[in-house]
């Protein structure tokens, strides 16, 4: 069975977690990683002849063209991640609006590709922002992957559907993946959590649920967490600084497993959009 492999492309001073360290109108101001660090996962795919999804932001994208270009002549799907990495539960239906409307026509007209996919800032949708539904609908995409059924304290709707399904509006959603034990779901998806469980058991964890419930396992990770060398946010909460520095150095050796131990592709390969996505965009 293929999974999903997908890469939510930022830089590391633009997660949630900083937000009230490193102020938007800073971002500029900073020097930027994310370009050097989304090359190292190319380089990587390209290894193992891997495709993947990277929802990308609409701010990287303006500031690195060229890198969008590369991500979809490298045969990857191009998907949005908005444009400021702001949480859609953050924001009203006007400005999510313009938010993702924004990063979809820039992401498209640097990448000549349509784009189709959607992933929220943090997984930041919620039982009370269903209306970004009909949002996305509005804007041309047909799928979303913000729902993440577990309980968290930043995110998280624990009693989700845990496979795709389709919305109101005609969306699909596709909610991250969980492994049910102890009468609860169980993170299993990849970013911090791949960071935290030892690799054995990672891989243990996408085993079984690849075998029991026969669902394609979908896996994500950022640029910055291939950067063990990053910049420390120092004034940052601890457990903030646990969650964002944690085994950083070890990622780029258990995605190296990952990538021999399992079968990847995109999110349009995989789930059937590989006719709407992706496709060059008519002059």
């Amino acid at each position: 069975m293929k999974n999903a492999m997908t890469i939510d492309v930022e830089d590391y001073f633009q997660v949630s977690a900083f937000e009230n360290l490193v102020k938007r109108g800073d971002w500029d101001s900073i020097v930027p990683r994310v370009e050097k660090n989304t090359h190292l996962l190319l380089d990587k795919f390209a290894e193992h002849r891997v495709k993947a999804t990277f929802f990308t932001l609409g701010w990287v994208a303006e500031k690195f063209p060229d890198l969008v270009r590369e991500i979809v002549k490298q045969g990857h799907e191009l998907a949005s991640h908005g444009t400021h990495h702001q949480r859609a539960s953050d924001q009203d239906r006007a400005t999510f609006k313009r938010d993702v409307g924004d990063a979809k026509r820039l992401l498209e007209d640097i990448g000549g590709v349509k784009v189709v996919g959607y992933r929220a800032p943090s997984f930041s949708f919620t039982k009370d922002n269903e209306w970004v539904y009909d949002v996305l609908s509005e804007e041309g995409y047909k799928y979303s992957s913000s729902v993440y059924p577990v309980v968290h304290d930043h995110y998280g709707i624990p009693d989700a559907p845990r496979f795709q399904y389709t919305t109101k509006s005609g969306v699909i959603e596709i909610p991250l993946s969980t492994l049910p034990m102890f009468g609860r779901n169980i993170p299993i998806s990849g970013g911090g959590y791949f960071r935290l469980y030892p690799y054995l058991m990672s891989r243990w964890a996408i085993s079984k649920f690849i075998a029991v419930e026969r669902q394609p396992y979908i896996f994500y990770l950022h640029p910055w967490e291939m950067d063990p060398t990053q910049p420390r946010m120092t004034d940052a909460s601890l457990k903030s600084r646990f969650r964002h520095y944690l085994n950083l150095n070890k990622v780029d050796r258990r995605l190296t497993g990952l990538l021999h131990d399992f079968e990847w592709s995109s999110m349009a390969d995989i789930y059937g959009f590989n006719d709407n996505s992706n496709k060059e965009l008519s002059e």
